[in-house]
């Protein structure tokens, strides 16, 4: 095991938590107290985001801090639909309609690609792992695969996929549906919030024309949606057991120029890279280069971050844009009961829901029949899962509702 490692919360199976805290060490000797104070920055992260690193009762993982209205974004080309004279659906149905429209295989344009992350807030279903949780309005704890709600959001991307809207690259799961999107073989793809700012420089030079937009998210019904907020940190670095104290330290430090706030010289070092060789000055503005713009991909925020923002001073529209997208979409988030808790559950259940990912996959697709998911969710619940879930109310029990 290297001495620093960055595990994401969706790498969180099987038996991967209880390595984390077999594995790697308590990081309190370091950071508790007035000992922080050597890291200035580490200190400064938000408390829930702390709160996410602690794995089997000590704090093991450094949090790269998330917002949490940082749903998947519906992209769609704002340049094509303008020249088409697009209206961007606001339902289910709407889309559906429009993608049958927008789609010519014979000119190779197809209206999206796999668009199940989305899928999933539209129709409200919770994430996976330890946040799909929650205690209802009815009183009774289920976990993702059990809302109706789950079936509803795979039954409808698979009728994007029998219509033949998505694009056969998407089906075959091959290649990159971000440059077909670029491209324009696609109008509608599905990533995180930093696809609007990474599409934007990389297409501005080329592609002057290019206009990347988000969708805002709509309800099953074309009325509001139900979204869910997401943890608070979902990707730590971790220090190995029997690292030098050397070693802790230099990585603790590396970890707090990494978590360097907006503004400092750390963080535009991180940013946007050296002045001159990826990045110059115009108007008093940063502006990345080709250089900067493949090789300043920032992934030092894998080792620790600040609070989450946005501040783009190159494209100041998309930070605004970006910001906007959330507080509306926030305006719709609930927290699950499970919110802000980085849970850890036993050993013998750690495969229990590993098996959806790749039968969604599979479902939506054609590939498998309605009923075969059906038969995992009666698996999963007799397998186990109706007993995780008395797990899970014991200790909702003991330590309260993260909502």
């Amino acid at each position: 095991i290297p001495d620093m490692v960055v595990v994401p919360s969706w790498e969180l199976v099987g038996k991967i938590s209880n390595a984390v805290t077999a594995k790697f060490m308590d990081l309190s000797p370091y950071l508790a107290g007035d000992k922080v104070k050597k890291y200035p920055n580490l200190a400064a992260i938000p408390s829930d985001a702390w709160r996410m690193g602690i794995f089997g009762g000590a704090l093991r993982g450094i949090p790269m801090p998330a917002a949490t209205a940082s749903f998947i974004v519906p992209y769609y080309r704002k340049d094509i639909f303008d020249k088409k004279g697009y209206s961007v659906p606001k339902s289910p149905d709407e889309f559906l309609s429009w993608a049958k429209e927008a789609t010519s295989a014979k000119a190779k344009v197809y209206a999206c690609g796999d668009m199940n992350w989305t899928a999933w807030n539209i129709f409200g279903v919770r994430g996976s792992g330890t946040i799909g949780w929650d205690i209802g309005d009815d009183g009774k704890l289920t976990y993702r695969v059990e809302q109706p709600e789950y079936l509803e959001a795979l039954e409808w991307t698979r009728k994007l996929f029998d219509a033949g809207v998505v694009h056969p690259d998407d089906k075959a799961r091959s290649g990159d549906a971000g440059n077909r999107f670029t491209a324009g073989q696609i109008l509608v793809f599905n990533n995180d919030m930093s696809s609007w700012y990474g599409k934007t420089t990389e297409q501005a030079a080329s592609n002057p024309d290019f206009e990347i937009d988000g969708m805002d998210i709509f309800g099953a019904d074309g009325g509001d949606p139900k979204l869910w907020a997401a943890q608070p940190a979902g990707i730590w670095s971790l220090i190995r057991k029997g690292a030098s104290k050397t070693t802790i330290e230099n990585a603790l430090a590396a970890a707090d120029f990494s978590a360097a706030p907006y503004g400092t010289k750390e963080r535009m070092l991180v940013d946007y890279g050296v002045e001159g060789t990826h990045y110059t000055v115009k108007d008093g503005v940063p502006v990345k280069n080709d250089l900067g713009n493949s090789q300043v991909l920032n992934a030092w925020v894998m080792l620790a971050a600040p609070a989450a923002y946005y501040a783009h001073p190159d494209f100041p529209e998309t930070a605004r844009k970006q910001v906007e997208w959330q507080q509306r979409m926030g305006a719709f988030m609930k927290k699950t009961s499970t919110f802000g808790m980085n849970i850890v559950e036993p050993t013998r259940w750690a495969n229990l829901g590993s098996q959806f990912e790749q039968l969604e996959i599979d479902y939506v697709r054609g590939n498998r029949k309605l009923s075969d998911v059906q038969a995992a969710i009666s698996t999963w619940k007799s397998s186990g899962g109706d007993k995780l879930r008395d797990w899970y109310k014991e200790l909702l029990d003991k330590n309260g509702s993260g909502n």
